[in-house]
């Protein structure tokens, strides 16, 4: 099957066959959701886990989950997805990452996408490591910056995406 981009570019396109789902980290995370949803071809649901950094430890806390609910010994149980597509725009620490990527292969996926726009280093060994041996975690990042400041945030770096998307800087 053929596609064309927005340039008028051909190119071969390909069905996703296997259940798909975006999973926006609240709140940074919803800047990159339409932008994802235009790039698929069809519409995939959208689960939304909300994780925020504890200030003094740098730790994730999760404040959000709404994944549905999953057990494998469940005739009624719903779906999950085979594969699941984590969108942080920002990977410092990768504690928040790696605590999402946990979440969500505890859920039942089969395979984590992780979208993000900078990361640190640091941050991205640690999110990576979080699916283990083998093949369950893939990232994808527009670029890496060296330095996290003890705050947590990348530096040079963007500052804290969420505050930026929803103007909240200074709260």
């Amino acid at each position: 099957m053929q596609g064309k981009t927005p340039l008028g570019v051909e190119y071969a396109q390909e069905t996703i066959h296997p259940p798909v789902a975006l999973v926006p980290i609240l709140r940074s995370g919803l800047g990159m959701l339409d932008a994802l949803q235009t790039l698929l071809p069809d519409l995939v649901p959208v689960h939304h886990l909300g994780l925020f950094r504890e200030p003094t430890t740098l730790q994730p806390v999760e404040y959000y989950n709404n994944l549905p609910y999953h057990r494998p010994s469940s005739p009624t149980s719903a779906q999950h997805p085979d594969i699941a597509i984590l969108l942080d725009p920002i990977i410092a620490t990768g504690g928040t990452s790696a605590a999402a990527i946990q979440t969500l292969l505890e859920w039942g996926v089969k395979k984590v996408l992780v979208i993000a726009v900078l990361g640190s280093e640091e941050g991205l060994k640690r999110a990576a490591a979080e699916g283990g041996a083998g093949d369950k975690v893939d990232i994808f990042v527009g670029g890496c910056d060296n330095n996290v400041n003890g705050r947590g945030m990348i530096t040079p770096g963007m500052g804290d995406i969420g505050d930026r998307l929803f103007l909240t800087i200074g709260k």
